[in-house]
């Protein structure tokens, strides 16, 4: 299996590559689905606290993090809400949305950049290339994301993905 992941900053896109070996069917359904994203979702000692999905163009999916992890000092009990709203969802193949950082009732948190991100889902040898691409206000404000963690944070929320992908083929 190919742990392979792709990241590049381009002006103001970070982009991601992955190839995850499992169908593109079940790829996609990971990120559709509470089922799956509660699984999976967020870094490593991080657990979805909440999942509401409503997946359709116009549909949020609004979640919490928490750390439950004590190995992770300050954090360990810190609550991270975020909120997604969907744009354009063409069955297995992209989901476009806009993602929020939020608190518990869905406002969207001041001072904390949104971005516009398209995830593509392609076939490739039998598995599936993920390519995700989000855009910010400017490179100022991609800055900011990556220097409080966001790559590193991606990465291991890949890495579950992949190890959630092969639970569900065992």
């Amino acid at each position: 299996m190919s742990n392979t992941m792709v990241t590049k900053v381009e002006g103001q896109d970070f982009v991601m590559e992955r190839v995850f070996d499992a169908p593109r069917e079940l790829v996609f359904k990971a990120f559709s689905t509470a089922e799956h994203l509660k699984h999976w979702w967020g870094p490593r000692g991080w657990t979805l606290t909440v999942c509401n999905v409503d997946f359709r163009p116009g549909g949020i999916w609004h979640y919490c993090m928490k750390c439950e992890d004590k190995n992770q000092g300050d954090f360990y009990g810190f609550e991270s809400w975020g909120k997604t709203v969907y744009q354009e969802i063409v069955t297995n193949e992209k989901i476009v949305y806009v993602d929020y950082f939020s608190d518990a009732e869905g406002n969207e948190a001041e001072g904390m950049p949104p971005s516009h991100t398209t995830l593509v889902f392609e076939e490739f040898d039998g598995k599936t290339r993920v390519l995700s691409r989000s855009t910010f206000a400017s490179a100022e404000a991609l800055k900011q994301v990556i220097e409080m963690g966001m790559e590193q944070g991606i990465r291991e929320t890949w890495d579950r993905l992949a190890e959630r992908l092969q639970a569900v083929q065992a």
